[in-house]
């Protein structure tokens, strides 16, 4: 029984001095491709990451402005513009206090279930 073992351990090594060019490369080429994976997951999120900013901050400009054509119509209709922009700001500060109340589920966890897709693809 020692004997087959030894055998055995013997083949093995044998196998493995004649085969290890061959596996030498294998490994190579799977630490390539685990490469390439990180690259193609991180160039995906920082796409992402990248197409998050400019739409918030297309969204900003587009609620700035939203505000200030708010401000002047409802001045407009008040004769004042302190009661037209102060209206407008109300308006604002409660969107800004609905959307900090459900950032959770308006923005962070839609962000983090893209980034796991991402990830996982």
């Amino acid at each position: 029984m020692a004997n087959t073992f030894m055998q055995k351990e013997q083949d093995i090594w044998e196998f493995v001095q004649e085969n290890k060019a061959l596996l030498q490369e294998y490994f190579d080429v799977r630490v390539r491709i685990f490469k390439l994976e990180m690259i193609q997951t991180t160039a995906s999120i920082a796409g992402i990451l990248t197409w998050l900013i400019v739409s918030l901050f297309m969204f900003f400009l587009l609620l700035f402005f939203a505000g200030i054509t708010l401000g002047i119509w409802i001045s407009h209709l008040l004769n004042s513009y302190v009661g037209g922009f102060g209206i407008t700001t109300l308006i604002l500060l409660f969107v800004v206090i609905i959307l900090t109340i459900y950032r959770k589920k308006i923005f962070i966890n839609p962000v983090i279930q893209v980034m796991i897709k991402q990830s996982l693809k």
